[in-house]
């Protein structure tokens, strides 16, 4: 996720007391100033899916009843330039397996100590 909008909308979520926590591929322990560290820095729980090479899920789980997947990278480029899809679900039923799906990865994820960052 590179799309500075994108980044703006959850940093402003967070700031609305809605819970918001994030998945994130191992990719992000190297990158300068990587997107986790951009939502680290405004607060948002960041947890790294390591058992993975790459973590492509694209998965917005909205109020228990709606969710936001498809292929649409939250980059400029997605944004701008590439072919993508997006699609918004408001079923309850199939909310809750996307739901039951994050979670298993967020259960072998672990949190994301921002480089530099001593605990």
């Amino acid at each position: 996720m590179s799309n500075r909008r994108g980044f703006l909308a959850m940093t402003i979520l967070r700031r609305r007391c809605s819970l918001v926590q994030v998945i994130l591929d191992k990719s992000q322990r190297t990158e300068k100033y990587s997107s986790a560290d951009f939502l680290a820095n405004q607060g948002v729980p960041i947890m790294i899916d390591a058992e993975h090479t790459i973590a492509h899920r694209k998965i917005i789980i909205i109020d228990g009843e709606t969710n936001i997947t498809g292929s649409f990278n939250f980059t400029k480029a997605a944004q701008e330039k590439n072919a993508e899809n997006l699609l918004l679900i408001r079923y309850q039923a199939l909310t809750a397996q996307y739901t039951q799906h994050w979670e298993a990865h967020r259960q072998h994820s672990q949190p994301y100590v921002r480089q530099g960052v001593v605990r």
